[in-house]
């Protein structure tokens, strides 16, 4: 699965990243001991070899044997050859033996023999940790009138015993200890990741429903607070969209069935010709009311899938609105509303057709819910940066339910009311589209029984 995989990579990864530094660590060790650390032991060494001899020349009563033989238990490997190639080692036993018998001649002879400086540089930090006799330092010593070569290197082993074990299980222990906590602190991030997984297969299949139990401040916790409001607002959606299906449903349902019902009648001969002449119209109106609904949907979508290609012009508002009235005096007429409207020149760059749309829209509004005998108000103001146009009328306003879903689409506020102009629930989500399109925004006010008002703010683009 893909989460194994992302929780075995993470954990490999970050098992590799270990190795590789420690790898790096060691090499960058080698390299400081190879360069300075050895010349410092080897000096050391090489001093305390010095003190050996001195003390051992200065003191020809002592035995030569118990002396070294102290020295040797105190944490030092010793090799003495004297003039005639004879060796005598103290202490613990060296690994190899590999120490040229001409480099004891030339100590014999007074030089001194720098081993631990001057050997070979290897991968790993042999020059503390080779036990042979070349790895050392040697001196001359001269006891009793007889000339000696003395070499001695630290016994490793004797005095890093306890130590290096330690250091040993400290490493084993604390590879392991990463190792595990590599492991349990992947699958503490990628644990968040399989939820997600998991919520996102349940939103594939059409479960909006999701909780996740994901509580971290850091970007997995944000991406899972995210994640949940996406599916929040997928489920809202979603609803939306089972709505619109049933609305769209039943809007187009039922003036198919009327058309339908007053087709049959207008078959029937016993129906005179006034009353067929009343079918018809009704037939009429039902087929345009259809023929409104089919428009605006395509208005509607046709607003939303060419967003970056609207005509944009300088239009003159005044114009417009004035036009629109005029438009719909007929209905104002019909429902004896009184319409008063102050509009100075105004103009705004924007899309005339769009811009025209809202206007529409806004104002058979208004006539659809105003009351007999109203009134509609138009005003039109502008200011350096925008405008605003507000159409207030005194129609049957609307409750808060009503106004927090007033913009959705096919929604229609009390539907029960009877209408002079037939509705599509689609108008106010066109002039919310299109408003928004201008980035303009559309504020509403409203209470129930006393009228409504619209107000329309429009930049100056």
């Amino acid at each position: 699965m893909l989460m194994k995989s992302l929780y075995s990579k993470f954990a490999f990864i970050t098992i590799m990243i270990m190795i590789v530094s420690g790898i790096i660590s060691f090499f960058l060790s080698n390299a400081y001991y190879q360069g300075k650390l050895k010349q410092q032991n080897d000096e050391k060494v090489m001093n305390f070899a010095i003190e050996i001899a001195d003390f051992a020349s200065n003191h020809p009563l002592i035995s030569l044997n118990d002396y070294f033989d102290h020295i040797g238990a105190i944490g030092y490997q010793i090799l003495l050859v004297n003039q005639e190639g004879d060796r005598v080692y103290f202490g613990s036993p060296f690994r190899v033996t590999n120490l040229p018998k001409a480099i004891s001649r030339k100590v014999i002879q007074g030089e001194s023999y720098h081993g631990i400086r001057n050997f070979p540089h290897k991968t790993f930090v042999t020059g503390f940790f080779a036990n042979e006799t070349k790895n050392s330092v040697g001196v001359p010593l001269e006891y009793q009138n007889e000339k000696y070569a003395l070499f001695i290197r630290p016994d490793i082993k004797l005095m890093f015993n306890e130590m290096h074990i330690l250091f040993g299980w400290l490493l084993v222990i604390s590879i392991l200890l990463s190792i595990l906590f590599v492991l349990i602190s992947t699958k503490y991030l990628v644990q968040p990741i399989r939820k997600l997984n998991k919520a996102t297969k349940e939103i594939s299949e059409g479960n909006f429903s999701i909780k996740l139990d994901i509580d971290r401040k850091d970007e997995l916790g944000n991406l899972a607070v995210n994640f949940t409001r996406m599916s929040e607002k997928l489920a809202k959606v979603d609803t939306l969209r089972k709505e619109l299906i049933s609305n769209i449903s039943h809007d187009i349902q039922s003036p198919l069935t009327n058309i339908k019902g007053y087709l049959n009648l207008l078959e029937s001969n016993d129906k005179s010709e006034i009353e067929k002449q009343k079918y018809v119209r009704i037939v009429q109106d039902e087929v345009n009311r259809l023929s409104k609904m089919t428009k605006q949907l395509l208005l509607l979508s046709s607003i939303e899938s060419k967003k970056d290609l609207m005509d944009v012009s300088l239009v003159h508002i005044t114009g417009q609105l004035k036009s629109v009235v005029h438009q719909y005096q007929w209905s104002i007429m019909e429902k004896g509303i009184m319409i008063s409207f102050m509009l100075p020149e105004v103009s705004v760059k924007g899309d005339s057709s769009l811009l025209y749309s809202v206007w529409e829209n806004l104002l058979t509004n208004a006539i659809k819910y105003n009351k007999e005998n109203g009134s509609i108000d138009i005003e039109l103001s502008e200011s350096e940066t925008h405008i605003e146009v507000v159409f207030k009328d005194t129609g049957a306003g609307l409750d808060e339910i009503e106004i927090t879903r007033i913009y959705d689409r096919f929604y229609r506020a009390d539907t029960s009311r009877e209408r002079t102009i037939e509705g599509t629930g689609l108008g106010l989500s066109i002039v919310k589209t299109i408003i928004d399109l201008h980035h303009g925004k559309i504020e509403l006010e409203s209470q129930k029984g006393t009228g409504t008002v619209f107000k329309v703010v429009l930049p100056k683009m």
